[in-house]
Protein backbone atom coordinates (compact mmCIF):
# COMPACT_ATOMS: atom_id res chain seq x y z
CA UNK A 1 0.00 0.00 0.00
CA UNK A 2 1.48 3.43 -1.04
CA UNK A 3 0.18 5.60 2.24
CA UNK A 4 0.57 8.81 0.19
CA UNK A 5 -1.63 7.65 -2.23
CA UNK A 6 -4.18 6.11 0.30
CA UNK A 7 -4.59 9.35 1.80
CA UNK A 8 -4.61 11.66 -1.40
CA UNK A 9 -7.72 8.89 -2.51
CA UNK A 10 -9.83 9.25 0.99
CA UNK A 11 -9.70 12.71 0.44
CA UNK A 12 -10.83 13.10 -3.37
CA UNK A 13 -13.84 10.56 -2.39
CA UNK A 14 -14.98 12.71 0.53
CA UNK A 15 -14.66 15.73 -1.34
CA UNK A 16 -16.00 14.58 -4.65
CA UNK A 17 -12.94 16.08 -6.44
CA UNK A 18 -9.95 15.00 -8.90
CA UNK A 19 -6.58 13.57 -7.27
CA UNK A 20 -4.66 15.73 -8.93
CA UNK A 21 -5.51 18.88 -7.17
CA UNK A 22 -5.09 17.55 -3.96
CA UNK A 23 -0.81 17.83 -2.41
CA UNK A 24 0.43 16.34 0.61
CA UNK A 25 4.10 17.33 1.84
CA UNK A 26 6.37 15.98 4.50
CA UNK A 27 6.45 18.65 6.62
CA UNK A 28 9.90 20.42 7.68
CA UNK A 29 9.12 19.96 11.12
CA UNK A 30 8.38 16.91 12.98
CA UNK A 31 5.59 18.03 15.31
CA UNK A 32 3.88 19.02 12.44
CA UNK A 33 3.11 15.61 11.72
CA UNK A 34 4.03 12.56 8.74
CA UNK A 35 2.10 14.66 5.95
CA UNK A 36 0.60 18.15 5.85
CA UNK A 37 -1.73 19.65 3.11
CA UNK A 38 -3.25 22.86 2.05
CA UNK A 39 -6.16 21.28 0.03
CA UNK A 40 -8.75 22.93 2.38
CA UNK A 41 -7.32 26.52 1.59
CA UNK A 42 -6.37 25.62 -2.12
CA UNK A 43 -10.39 24.33 -2.34
CA UNK A 44 -12.36 26.86 -0.74
CA UNK A 45 -13.57 28.64 -3.36
CA UNK A 46 -14.14 25.86 -5.45
CA UNK A 47 -16.25 23.87 -3.22
CA UNK A 48 -17.77 27.15 -1.95
CA UNK A 49 -16.97 26.67 2.04
CA UNK A 50 -14.41 28.14 4.53
CA UNK A 51 -11.68 26.21 5.14
CA UNK A 52 -11.74 25.12 8.41
CA UNK A 53 -14.81 23.52 7.84
CA UNK A 54 -14.00 21.60 4.88
CA UNK A 55 -10.31 20.48 6.83
CA UNK A 56 -12.38 19.18 9.61
CA UNK A 57 -14.78 16.89 7.30
CA UNK A 58 -11.49 15.19 6.01
CA UNK A 59 -10.75 14.77 9.40
CA UNK A 60 -14.08 13.19 10.21
CA UNK A 61 -13.40 10.88 7.19
CA UNK A 62 -10.77 9.23 8.79
CA UNK A 63 -12.17 8.45 11.68
CA UNK A 64 -11.47 4.86 13.28
CA UNK A 65 -8.90 4.95 10.23
CA UNK A 66 -6.31 2.33 11.40
CA UNK A 67 -3.43 4.18 9.40
CA UNK A 68 -3.90 7.19 11.30
CA UNK A 69 -2.55 7.74 14.62
CA UNK A 70 -4.48 11.60 15.05
CA UNK A 71 -4.90 14.33 12.81
CA UNK A 72 -4.60 18.29 13.72
CA UNK A 73 -6.06 21.03 11.84
CA UNK A 74 -4.04 24.46 12.13
CA UNK A 75 -5.34 27.75 11.03
CA UNK A 76 -6.68 29.05 8.60
CA UNK A 77 -6.88 25.24 7.37
CA UNK A 78 -4.11 23.05 7.55
CA UNK A 79 -4.41 19.25 7.84
CA UNK A 80 -1.58 17.30 9.50
CA UNK A 81 -1.70 13.86 9.46
CA UNK A 82 0.34 11.43 12.24
CA UNK A 83 0.17 7.98 11.02
CA UNK A 84 0.19 5.37 12.89
CA UNK A 85 3.61 3.63 12.40
CA UNK A 86 2.09 -0.36 10.82
CA UNK A 87 2.74 0.38 7.46
CA UNK A 88 6.17 1.28 8.29
CA UNK A 89 7.05 -1.99 10.02
CA UNK A 90 4.87 -4.18 7.87
CA UNK A 91 6.91 -2.03 4.84
CA UNK A 92 10.36 -4.05 6.60
CA UNK A 93 8.83 -7.25 5.83
CA UNK A 94 8.15 -6.41 1.81
CA UNK A 95 11.83 -4.81 1.43
CA UNK A 96 13.57 -8.04 2.74
CA UNK A 97 10.95 -9.81 0.83
CA UNK A 98 11.57 -8.15 -2.61
CA UNK A 99 15.22 -7.32 -1.90
CA UNK A 100 16.66 -6.71 -5.40
CA UNK A 101 13.43 -5.70 -6.88
CA UNK A 102 12.45 -3.74 -3.88
CA UNK A 103 11.69 0.18 -5.55
CA UNK A 104 10.91 -1.78 -9.06
CA UNK A 105 7.75 -1.08 -10.82
CA UNK A 106 5.50 -4.04 -10.49
CA UNK A 107 3.77 -3.14 -13.83
CA UNK A 108 5.27 -1.74 -17.56
CA UNK A 109 4.12 1.54 -17.99
CA UNK A 110 4.26 0.35 -22.10
CA UNK A 111 6.04 3.92 -22.97
CA UNK A 112 8.93 3.36 -25.64
CA UNK A 113 12.22 5.64 -25.08
CA UNK A 114 15.39 6.36 -26.53
CA UNK A 115 18.25 7.36 -24.84
CA UNK A 116 21.17 8.47 -27.04
CA UNK A 117 24.05 9.20 -24.91
CA UNK A 118 27.85 10.08 -25.21
CA UNK A 119 28.18 9.56 -28.94
CA UNK A 120 31.68 10.69 -29.16
CA UNK A 121 32.80 11.54 -31.95
CA UNK A 122 35.89 8.11 -33.05
CA UNK A 123 38.43 10.94 -33.70
CA UNK A 124 39.67 10.45 -29.80
CA UNK A 125 39.65 9.13 -26.71
CA UNK A 126 36.33 10.25 -24.26
CA UNK A 127 37.35 12.97 -21.92
CA UNK A 128 36.28 13.96 -18.64
CA UNK A 129 32.84 15.89 -19.92
CA UNK A 130 31.54 12.78 -22.07
CA UNK A 131 32.14 10.97 -18.98
CA UNK A 132 29.56 13.39 -16.88
CA UNK A 133 27.13 12.45 -20.06
CA UNK A 134 28.34 8.60 -19.84
CA UNK A 135 27.11 8.60 -15.86
CA UNK A 136 23.96 10.70 -16.34
CA UNK A 137 22.34 8.24 -19.59
CA UNK A 138 23.77 5.19 -18.01
CA UNK A 139 21.67 6.60 -14.86
CA UNK A 140 19.24 7.47 -16.37
CA UNK A 141 18.28 4.39 -18.38
CA UNK A 142 18.89 2.07 -15.30
CA UNK A 143 16.32 4.59 -13.19
CA UNK A 144 13.49 4.46 -16.47
CA UNK A 145 13.83 0.71 -16.45
CA UNK A 146 13.53 0.39 -12.64
CA UNK A 147 10.31 2.56 -13.03
CA UNK A 148 8.71 0.18 -15.76
CA UNK A 149 9.75 2.03 -18.83
CA UNK A 150 10.86 -0.06 -22.09
CA UNK A 151 14.28 1.51 -22.57
CA UNK A 152 16.59 1.28 -25.41
CA UNK A 153 20.31 2.94 -24.71
CA UNK A 154 21.91 3.84 -28.16
CA UNK A 155 25.40 5.47 -29.55
CA UNK A 156 25.12 7.06 -32.44
CA UNK A 157 28.99 7.23 -34.04
CA UNK A 158 29.66 10.41 -36.49
CA UNK A 159 31.66 8.10 -38.59
CA UNK A 160 31.67 10.01 -42.15
CA UNK A 161 32.14 13.35 -43.28
CA UNK A 162 35.00 15.63 -42.98
CA UNK A 163 36.54 14.88 -39.37
CA UNK A 164 36.90 10.97 -40.29
CA UNK A 165 38.75 12.21 -43.60
CA UNK A 166 40.95 14.55 -41.53
CA UNK A 167 41.48 12.00 -39.15
CA UNK A 168 42.82 9.07 -41.56
CA UNK A 169 45.18 12.62 -42.77
CA UNK A 170 46.16 12.95 -39.39
CA UNK A 171 47.38 9.18 -38.99
CA UNK A 172 49.18 9.23 -42.32
CA UNK A 173 50.88 12.22 -41.71
CA UNK A 174 52.14 10.38 -38.34
CA UNK A 175 52.75 6.95 -39.87
CA UNK A 176 54.79 8.38 -42.37
CA UNK A 177 56.99 10.82 -39.74
CA UNK A 178 57.23 7.58 -37.96
CA UNK A 179 58.93 5.85 -41.50
CA UNK A 180 61.29 8.96 -41.81
CA UNK A 181 59.29 10.53 -43.93
CA UNK A 182 58.24 13.92 -42.34
CA UNK A 183 54.70 14.86 -43.26
CA UNK A 184 52.70 18.10 -41.70
CA UNK A 185 49.59 16.74 -40.02
CA UNK A 186 46.07 18.57 -42.39
CA UNK A 187 44.53 22.02 -41.00
CA UNK A 188 41.60 20.93 -38.26
CA UNK A 189 43.81 17.60 -38.39
CA UNK A 190 44.12 15.51 -35.03
CA UNK A 191 47.12 16.21 -32.31
CA UNK A 192 46.09 13.77 -29.69
CA UNK A 193 48.84 11.50 -28.05
CA UNK A 194 46.48 8.10 -29.37
CA UNK A 195 47.28 8.93 -33.67
CA UNK A 196 50.80 8.82 -32.59
CA UNK A 197 50.26 5.64 -31.06
CA UNK A 198 48.15 3.99 -33.63
CA UNK A 199 50.48 5.13 -36.10
CA UNK A 200 53.52 3.45 -34.14
CA UNK A 201 51.60 0.27 -33.75
CA UNK A 202 50.57 0.29 -37.50
CA UNK A 203 54.78 0.64 -38.31
CA UNK A 204 55.61 -2.09 -35.73
CA UNK A 205 53.02 -4.40 -37.65
CA UNK A 206 53.69 -3.42 -41.16
CA UNK A 207 56.76 -1.55 -41.05
CA UNK A 208 56.68 1.00 -43.70
CA UNK A 209 54.65 -1.32 -46.61
CA UNK A 210 51.66 0.97 -45.77
CA UNK A 211 52.47 3.95 -46.97
CA UNK A 212 51.06 4.12 -50.64
CA UNK A 213 47.80 2.99 -48.76
CA UNK A 214 45.42 5.82 -49.42
CA UNK A 215 43.57 8.24 -46.66
CA UNK A 216 40.87 5.73 -46.83
CA UNK A 217 42.67 3.27 -45.45
CA UNK A 218 44.03 5.09 -43.17
CA UNK A 219 40.52 6.58 -41.83
CA UNK A 220 39.42 3.44 -40.97
CA UNK A 221 42.12 2.09 -39.27
CA UNK A 222 42.16 5.01 -36.92
CA UNK A 223 38.16 4.76 -37.02
CA UNK A 224 38.06 1.52 -35.77
CA UNK A 225 41.24 1.44 -33.70
CA UNK A 226 39.57 4.07 -31.18
CA UNK A 227 36.07 2.81 -31.42
CA UNK A 228 37.49 0.02 -29.77
CA UNK A 229 39.13 1.76 -27.19
CA UNK A 230 35.98 4.13 -26.95
CA UNK A 231 33.43 0.77 -26.08
CA UNK A 232 36.34 -0.74 -23.87
CA UNK A 233 36.19 2.71 -21.66
CA UNK A 234 33.04 3.01 -21.79
CA UNK A 235 32.48 -1.01 -20.70
CA UNK A 236 34.54 -0.55 -17.71
CA UNK A 237 32.79 2.70 -16.99
CA UNK A 238 30.17 0.20 -16.26
CA UNK A 239 27.85 2.06 -19.11
CA UNK A 240 26.37 -0.50 -22.01
CA UNK A 241 24.50 0.06 -25.18
CA UNK A 242 21.90 -2.00 -26.77
CA UNK A 243 22.31 -0.01 -30.49
CA UNK A 244 25.76 1.20 -32.21
CA UNK A 245 24.04 3.29 -35.08
CA UNK A 246 26.41 5.06 -37.35
CA UNK A 247 26.34 8.12 -39.38
CA UNK A 248 27.32 6.07 -42.32
CA UNK A 249 24.46 3.79 -41.86
CA UNK A 250 22.22 6.88 -42.01
CA UNK A 251 23.90 8.20 -45.20
CA UNK A 252 23.44 4.86 -47.10
CA UNK A 253 19.69 4.46 -45.63
CA UNK A 254 17.89 6.89 -47.90
CA UNK A 255 16.67 8.81 -45.09
CA UNK A 256 18.42 12.02 -45.61
CA UNK A 257 16.83 12.39 -49.76
CA UNK A 258 13.63 11.43 -47.77
CA UNK A 259 14.11 14.00 -45.18
CA UNK A 260 14.82 16.61 -48.24
CA UNK A 261 12.17 15.96 -50.18
CA UNK A 262 9.44 15.96 -46.86
CA UNK A 263 11.10 19.33 -46.31
CA UNK A 264 10.89 20.88 -49.98
CA UNK A 265 7.62 19.58 -50.45
CA UNK A 266 6.00 21.42 -47.79
CA UNK A 267 8.09 25.09 -48.73
CA UNK A 268 10.51 24.88 -46.24
CA UNK A 269 13.58 24.68 -47.94
CA UNK A 270 14.85 27.88 -50.21
CA UNK A 271 18.01 28.89 -52.10
CA UNK A 272 20.03 31.61 -51.74
CA UNK A 273 23.89 32.25 -52.20
CA UNK A 274 24.19 28.64 -54.25
CA UNK A 275 22.97 27.16 -50.55
CA UNK A 276 20.06 25.41 -49.32
CA UNK A 277 18.73 26.87 -46.28
CA UNK A 278 15.72 25.20 -44.11
CA UNK A 279 12.87 27.72 -43.02
CA UNK A 280 13.72 26.62 -39.35
CA UNK A 281 12.31 30.43 -37.99
CA UNK A 282 9.27 28.90 -39.12
CA UNK A 283 9.09 26.83 -36.17
CA UNK A 284 10.59 28.92 -33.42
CA UNK A 285 14.30 29.04 -34.43
CA UNK A 286 16.08 32.38 -34.22
CA UNK A 287 17.39 32.21 -37.72
CA UNK A 288 17.39 29.61 -40.91
CA UNK A 289 19.78 27.16 -41.53
CA UNK A 290 22.09 26.25 -44.26
CA UNK A 291 21.67 22.32 -44.99
CA UNK A 292 23.33 22.08 -48.40
CA UNK A 293 26.11 24.69 -48.48
CA UNK A 294 27.61 26.19 -51.66
CA UNK A 295 30.00 23.19 -52.28
CA UNK A 296 27.33 20.57 -52.51
CA UNK A 297 28.30 18.87 -49.01
CA UNK A 298 26.00 18.81 -46.40
CA UNK A 299 25.97 20.61 -42.48
CA UNK A 300 26.30 18.44 -39.82
CA UNK A 301 22.72 19.14 -39.39
CA UNK A 302 21.29 17.16 -42.32
CA UNK A 303 22.51 13.22 -41.12
CA UNK A 304 21.01 14.22 -38.13
CA UNK A 305 17.54 15.07 -39.20
CA UNK A 306 17.83 11.87 -40.71
CA UNK A 307 18.89 9.65 -37.64
CA UNK A 308 15.83 11.46 -36.06
CA UNK A 309 13.31 10.57 -38.60
CA UNK A 310 14.88 6.88 -38.23
CA UNK A 311 14.38 6.69 -34.65
CA UNK A 312 11.18 8.16 -34.99
CA UNK A 313 10.18 5.40 -37.56
CA UNK A 314 11.74 2.70 -34.80
CA UNK A 315 7.87 3.04 -32.56
CA UNK A 316 9.56 5.27 -29.51
CA UNK A 317 7.34 7.57 -27.87
CA UNK A 318 10.27 9.68 -25.95
CA UNK A 319 13.32 10.33 -27.27
CA UNK A 320 16.50 11.84 -24.84
CA UNK A 321 19.21 13.30 -26.51
CA UNK A 322 22.26 13.95 -24.18
CA UNK A 323 24.12 16.77 -25.77
CA UNK A 324 27.74 18.85 -24.66
CA UNK A 325 27.30 22.52 -23.27
CA UNK A 326 28.13 23.76 -26.68
CA UNK A 327 25.25 22.14 -28.23
CA UNK A 328 22.36 24.59 -26.01
CA UNK A 329 21.24 26.58 -29.39
CA UNK A 330 21.23 22.95 -31.79
CA UNK A 331 18.10 22.52 -29.38
CA UNK A 332 15.72 24.69 -31.33
CA UNK A 333 17.07 23.77 -34.78
CA UNK A 334 16.36 20.22 -33.72
CA UNK A 335 12.64 20.78 -32.40
CA UNK A 336 12.21 22.51 -35.69
CA UNK A 337 13.31 19.63 -37.82
CA UNK A 338 11.18 17.22 -36.39
CA UNK A 339 8.05 19.49 -36.64
CA UNK A 340 8.82 20.68 -40.38
CA UNK A 341 8.87 16.55 -40.85
CA UNK A 342 5.28 16.64 -39.40
CA UNK A 343 5.40 15.00 -35.87
CA UNK A 344 5.32 16.05 -32.40
CA UNK A 345 8.40 17.79 -31.24
CA UNK A 346 8.04 17.49 -27.90
CA UNK A 347 9.00 13.73 -28.38
CA UNK A 348 12.38 15.39 -28.39
CA UNK A 349 13.68 15.54 -24.78
CA UNK A 350 17.49 17.04 -25.02
CA UNK A 351 19.56 17.44 -22.00
CA UNK A 352 22.29 19.44 -21.86
CA UNK A 353 25.41 18.67 -19.78
CA UNK A 354 27.24 21.33 -18.55
CA UNK A 355 30.79 21.49 -17.73
CA UNK A 356 32.88 19.72 -15.22
CA UNK A 357 36.03 21.40 -13.71
CA UNK A 358 38.60 18.98 -12.08
CA UNK A 359 40.11 20.23 -8.93
CA UNK A 360 43.57 19.12 -7.72
CA UNK A 361 44.85 20.55 -4.61
CA UNK A 362 42.44 23.44 -4.79
CA UNK A 363 43.85 24.22 -8.46
CA UNK A 364 42.13 23.69 -11.24
CA UNK A 365 43.61 20.66 -13.34
CA UNK A 366 43.64 20.90 -16.95
CA UNK A 367 45.70 18.73 -18.81
CA UNK A 368 46.44 15.17 -18.79
CA UNK A 369 50.42 14.03 -17.91
CA UNK A 370 50.03 11.55 -20.56
CA UNK A 371 48.74 13.41 -23.46
CA UNK A 372 49.46 17.20 -22.58
CA UNK A 373 45.55 16.95 -23.21
CA UNK A 374 42.64 16.82 -21.77
CA UNK A 375 41.98 14.17 -19.08
CA UNK A 376 40.69 11.10 -20.22
CA UNK A 377 38.17 8.90 -19.19
CA UNK A 378 40.53 6.22 -18.54
CA UNK A 379 42.72 8.48 -16.46
CA UNK A 380 39.66 9.09 -14.49
CA UNK A 381 39.27 6.06 -13.51
CA UNK A 382 42.42 5.18 -12.98
CA UNK A 383 42.96 8.04 -10.67
CA UNK A 384 39.62 8.05 -8.54
CA UNK A 385 38.09 4.89 -8.50
CA UNK A 386 35.16 4.00 -10.85
CA UNK A 387 32.35 4.44 -7.92
CA UNK A 388 33.56 7.57 -7.07
CA UNK A 389 33.67 9.03 -10.16
CA UNK A 390 30.06 7.66 -10.48
CA UNK A 391 28.39 9.04 -7.69
CA UNK A 392 30.42 12.46 -7.75
CA UNK A 393 28.79 12.98 -11.08
CA UNK A 394 25.33 11.81 -10.30
CA UNK A 395 25.32 13.01 -6.88
CA UNK A 396 24.95 16.86 -9.35
CA UNK A 397 21.90 18.12 -11.79
CA UNK A 398 23.07 17.39 -15.14
CA UNK A 399 22.08 20.81 -16.05
CA UNK A 400 24.81 22.64 -13.65
CA UNK A 401 28.75 23.29 -13.92
CA UNK A 402 30.44 21.24 -11.37
CA UNK A 403 33.55 20.89 -9.45
CA UNK A 404 34.87 17.47 -9.79
CA UNK A 405 37.47 17.47 -5.91
CA UNK A 406 39.47 14.62 -7.29
CA UNK A 407 41.45 14.60 -3.56
CA UNK A 408 38.18 14.06 -1.93
CA UNK A 409 37.06 11.77 -4.23
CA UNK A 410 39.80 9.38 -3.07
CA UNK A 411 39.63 9.98 0.63
CA UNK A 412 38.59 7.29 3.32
CA UNK A 413 36.63 9.66 5.21
CA UNK A 414 33.06 10.50 5.76
CA UNK A 415 33.86 13.58 4.09
CA UNK A 416 33.87 11.69 0.98
CA UNK A 417 30.11 11.29 0.38
CA UNK A 418 30.54 8.03 -1.75
CA UNK A 419 32.56 6.02 1.22
CA UNK A 420 30.18 7.61 3.67
CA UNK A 421 27.61 5.69 1.88
CA UNK A 422 29.45 2.57 1.15
CA UNK A 423 30.67 2.25 4.27
CA UNK A 424 27.21 2.28 5.96
CA UNK A 425 26.50 -0.87 3.81
CA UNK A 426 29.73 -2.34 4.65
CA UNK A 427 29.01 -1.90 8.23
CA UNK A 428 25.34 -3.39 8.04
CA UNK A 429 26.90 -6.41 6.15
CA UNK A 430 29.52 -6.89 9.12
CA UNK A 431 26.55 -7.02 11.20
CA UNK A 432 24.19 -9.00 9.43
CA UNK A 433 27.73 -11.63 9.04
CA UNK A 434 28.31 -11.72 12.89
CA UNK A 435 28.12 -15.25 14.54
CA UNK A 436 25.38 -14.21 16.61
CA UNK A 437 23.32 -12.53 13.97
CA UNK A 438 23.81 -15.73 11.54
CA UNK A 439 21.72 -17.54 14.47
CA UNK A 440 18.78 -14.89 14.72
CA UNK A 441 15.49 -14.74 12.05
CA UNK A 442 14.50 -11.63 11.13
CA UNK A 443 11.33 -10.56 12.68
CA UNK A 444 8.00 -10.26 10.80
CA UNK A 445 6.24 -8.31 14.12
CA UNK A 446 7.29 -5.38 15.81
CA UNK A 447 7.21 -4.14 18.87
CA UNK A 448 10.19 -2.89 20.75
CA UNK A 449 11.60 -0.41 18.23
CA UNK A 450 10.49 3.33 19.53
CA UNK A 451 13.61 5.27 18.16
CA UNK A 452 12.35 8.50 16.66
CA UNK A 453 15.63 8.43 14.08
CA UNK A 454 14.50 4.72 13.30
CA UNK A 455 11.28 6.01 12.86
CA UNK A 456 12.77 8.41 9.90
CA UNK A 457 15.11 5.14 8.56
CA UNK A 458 11.63 3.68 7.83
CA UNK A 459 9.96 6.57 6.46
CA UNK A 460 13.30 7.38 4.17
CA UNK A 461 13.25 3.29 3.02
CA UNK A 462 9.15 3.55 2.67
CA UNK A 463 10.02 6.59 -0.03
CA UNK A 464 11.81 5.05 -2.37
CA UNK A 465 9.61 3.59 -4.92
CA UNK A 466 8.34 7.37 -4.88
CA UNK A 467 12.15 8.59 -5.39
CA UNK A 468 12.28 6.36 -8.40
CA UNK A 469 9.22 6.99 -9.87
CA UNK A 470 9.69 10.95 -9.12
CA UNK A 471 13.39 10.55 -10.89
CA UNK A 472 12.63 8.65 -13.55
CA UNK A 473 10.04 10.59 -14.50
CA UNK A 474 11.70 14.72 -14.19
CA UNK A 475 14.85 12.88 -15.50
CA UNK A 476 16.60 13.61 -12.69
CA UNK A 477 18.89 11.01 -11.59
CA UNK A 478 20.63 12.84 -8.85
CA UNK A 479 18.01 12.35 -6.74
CA UNK A 480 18.98 9.15 -6.07
CA UNK A 481 21.91 9.75 -5.02
CA UNK A 482 20.67 12.61 -2.59
CA UNK A 483 18.30 10.39 -1.42
CA UNK A 484 20.96 7.10 -1.10
CA UNK A 485 23.15 9.97 1.12
CA UNK A 486 20.08 10.90 3.30
CA UNK A 487 19.63 7.34 3.75
CA UNK A 488 23.12 6.40 5.15
CA UNK A 489 23.63 9.05 7.19
CA UNK A 490 19.87 8.20 9.10
CA UNK A 491 21.80 5.09 9.40
CA UNK A 492 25.08 5.96 10.75
CA UNK A 493 23.43 8.14 13.19
CA UNK A 494 20.67 5.57 14.12
CA UNK A 495 23.99 3.06 14.41
CA UNK A 496 25.34 5.26 17.21
CA UNK A 497 22.22 5.22 19.56
CA UNK A 498 21.23 2.33 19.27
CA UNK A 499 22.76 -1.64 19.37
CA UNK A 500 22.08 -4.12 17.36
CA UNK A 501 22.61 -6.93 19.01
CA UNK A 502 22.07 -7.95 22.40
CA UNK A 503 21.34 -11.15 24.58
CA UNK A 504 17.89 -10.34 23.75
CA UNK A 505 16.80 -11.96 20.85
CA UNK A 506 13.41 -10.40 20.07
CA UNK A 507 14.99 -7.26 20.51
CA UNK A 508 17.98 -8.02 18.28
CA UNK A 509 15.29 -9.70 16.02
CA UNK A 510 13.56 -6.89 14.96
CA UNK A 511 16.44 -4.51 14.56
CA UNK A 512 18.41 -7.04 12.32
CA UNK A 513 15.21 -7.09 10.03
CA UNK A 514 15.64 -3.46 10.20
CA UNK A 515 19.32 -2.71 9.31
CA UNK A 516 18.52 -5.46 6.37
CA UNK A 517 15.99 -3.00 4.84
CA UNK A 518 18.57 -0.41 5.11
CA UNK A 519 21.45 -2.69 3.50
CA UNK A 520 18.82 -3.64 0.46
CA UNK A 521 17.36 0.07 -0.06
CA UNK A 522 20.95 1.53 -0.61
CA UNK A 523 22.21 -1.35 -2.95
CA UNK A 524 19.54 -1.29 -5.05
CA UNK A 525 19.86 2.69 -5.13
CA UNK A 526 23.86 2.74 -5.43
CA UNK A 527 23.02 0.12 -8.77
CA UNK A 528 20.61 2.68 -10.11
CA UNK A 529 23.61 5.28 -10.62
CA UNK A 530 26.60 2.43 -11.21
CA UNK A 531 27.99 2.34 -8.08
CA UNK A 532 28.70 -0.99 -6.27
CA UNK A 533 28.18 -1.94 -3.14
CA UNK A 534 31.26 -3.54 -0.63
CA UNK A 535 30.45 -5.99 1.79
CA UNK A 536 33.62 -4.96 3.34
CA UNK A 537 35.73 -1.78 3.51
Amino acid sequence: MDIKDYLITKISEKLNIDKSNIELEVPKDKKNGDYSSNVALKLSKVLKDNPMNIANTIKDSFNNDENIEKIEIANPGFINFYLNKKYLFDNINKVIKEDKDYGRAKDKKNIKINVEFVSANPTGLLHVGTSRGAAYGDNLCRILDFAGYDVTREYYFNDGGVQIENLGKSLKARYSTICGIKKDLPENGYHGQEIIDIAQDLYDKYKDTKLDEDDTYFSNIAKDTLTSIIKEDLKDFRVSFDVWTSEQSIRKSGNIEKCLNILESHDNLYKCDDAVWFKTTKFGDDKDRVLIKSDGNYTYLVPDIAYHLDKINRGYDEIVDVLGADHHGYIKRLKASVEALGYDKDKIHIKILQMVRLLRNGEEVKMSKRTGLTITMRELMEEVGIDAARYFFAMRSLDTQMDFDMDLAVKKSNENPVYYIQYAHARICSILNDEKAKKIPFATKFETIDNEVAYDILKKIYEFELIVQSSANKKLPHLIANYVYDLASLFHTYYAQEKVLSDDVKYSSERLALIKAVQITISNALNLIGVSSPDKM
